[in-house]
């Protein structure tokens, strides 16, 4: 009886099988008749067009970002080389048309002399091979604060632009001023200029900022379209130069005005070029290609160029290029050529800290702004080298200027305190602030604006300050600057 209900188990399960064998191949002819009738339709439907590279004739090794036509002279040596002989495909952005300087040769001024810089700083640059400049045409604004440049730039806007460009140009390295507040020129739209692109630097991969830029495009070959059609890019390295008078150049180079008290901050901190060197398919120096550069700016100092030309004397752009490590997503040392390590291929996007608040407790006492805001740049950009730089406040003046020096005082305590602020200046100069004692309410930051009278007179050299600041019996807090005192040269603070 067992064996015959276990023979007719037998059978229905053979039978099931066989049912699922056919079922398997119903179900497979089924598919390769979808798959051939997907392959038929695809053959007659009509096809996507590939999609388009990004426009090659844009594309840079190297993006330099500089406030003004003129102030690409400073490394001009170096970009002969790259350009002339390793062949580096080099873009520019000028932030200005420089409508705030003087003329030399003519009466035009203002948006008038802008257009003229514009066409010399074309030339200056077709002269060494570059072709892709472009201009941002903000106004060039005299001065030592970058703050009040990027306030009159419009910050956001041009920050806009510039990632624009960097995707535009698909840089691999950025050349630009460096962000730091330093004794010799120290133009306001210098440091504007670095700080735009070292935030263009950190956000251009970013797909989040300034998304419309990289939206696609709704018909790329019609009109309206709504968005950019842009890819996000990565830049790999960040290079910084320098107007500080340690930084020799045409413009100055008085070995009188080093500091005595650190390290200068061109040495060793990046790659050094000998603008000495003959040019391979010039068959000059790279200083004379620079002095040629330079005479083309003829309403700003081309005749330093133009009597270097004639005297066939160049020692005057014979310094070296001297360029400042920012940071590289690519690798390479700090002293390293600036292309060690650099990828041929788009590199991910590279994440940086941003701000990060700090806990404080009591009552703090600091420099203001700008120099504070240099202080929370840096170590929001991952740029904590740049603070070893200068490591006490500095910069430079004339004998007899009124300086106004911006200092901080917060009360992190839950009560309201007083601070008494003073001065301790070498002789000859006087504190005219006026007002010693500062209420703070728990919370508040309040922001001090020192004002001291130079000596009237005197040679050049570097001189102290200082400034304290006591709250009741608790240990006073200071502040320490280092300014360099001359007779000429500076911008208005």
């Amino acid at each position: 009886m067992h064996e015959h209900i276990d023979a007719i188990k037998f059978a229905q399960l053979q039978k099931s099988r066989s049912a699922l064998k056919l079922m398997k191949c119903l179900l497979m002819l089924t598919f390769a008749s979808l798959l051939l009738a997907f392959a038929a339709i695809a053959q007659t439907a009509p096809a996507a067009p590939a999609l388009l590279e990004p426009d090659s004739r844009y594309k840079a090794d190297v993006l330099l970002v500089v406030a003004h036509p003129d102030d690409d002279v400073l490394i001009g040596g170096f970009l002969a080389r790259l350009s002339l002989d390793e062949h580096r495909r080099i873009a520019v952005i000028y932030c200005t048309n420089g409508d705030g300087g003087g003329n030399a040769v003519g009466n035009e001024a203002g948006a008038a002399l802008g257009q003229l810089r514009v066409l010399e700083a074309r030339r200056a640059m077709a002269h060494l091979g570059i072709e892709n400049v472009w201009f941002l045409g903000r106004h060039d604004t005299p001065g030592q604060n970058v703050l009040r440049s990027l306030d009159g730039w419009g910050h956001g806007s041009a920050l806009d632009e510039i990632v624009r460009l960097v995707r535009i140009t698909r840089p691999n390295v950025i050349f630009t001023w460096l962000p730091d507040p330093v004794a010799g020129e120290n133009h306001e739209d210098h440091q504007a200029s670095g700080v735009l692109a070292t935030e263009a630097f950190d956000l251009a991969a970013d797909p989040i900022a300034f998304p419309e830029q990289v939206s696609p495009a709704r018909d790329r070959g019609g009109m309206s379209n709504l968005t950019e059609s842009l890819l996000p890019w990565q830049p790999q390295k960040l290079y910084y130069f320098t107007d500080a008078f340690e930084n020799f150049s045409p413009y100055w180079n008085d070995p009188d005005e080093l500091p005595s008290f650190r390290k200068t901050i061109v040495d060793g901190t990046g790659p050094t070029y000998n603008t000495a060197d003959i040019s391979p398919s010039r068959h000059v120096s790279y200083a004379q290609l620079e002095a040629e550069q330079q005479a083309f700016y003829q309403t700003q100092e081309g005749y330093l160029g133009e009597q270097a030309l004639t005297k066939k004397d160049f020692k005057h752009f014979e310094d070296s290029v001297h360029l400042i490590f920012g940071k590289s997503v690519a690798g390479g040392a700090v002293t390293g050529d600036v292309f060690e390590d650099v990828s041929a291929y788009p590199v991910p996007f590279a994440h940086v800290r941003g701000y990060e608040p700090e806990s404080h407790t009591g009552v703090s006492f600091e420099i203001g702004d700008p120099w504070r805001f240099y202080s929370l740049f840096w170590k929001a950009h991952n740029l904590d080298r740049l603070a070893a730089l200068i490591p006490e406040p500095e910069f430079s003046a004339r004998y007899g200027d009124k300086l106004f020096i911006p200092l901080q005082a917060c009360n992190y305590s839950a009560e309201p305190v007083d601070v008494t602020i003073a001065s301790q200046l070498p002789t000859g100069w006087t504190d005219v602030s006026g007002a010693a004692r500062y209420p703070i309410r728990p919370g508040d930051c309040y922001p001090i604006q020192e004002q001291v009278t130079a000596p009237p007179a005197g040679k050049g050299e570097w001189q102290q300050v200082a400034w304290s600041a006591t709250v009741a019996s608790q240990p006073a807090l200071s502040v320490k600057m280092h300014i360099y005192l001359g007779n000429s040269g500076g911008l208005p603070q």
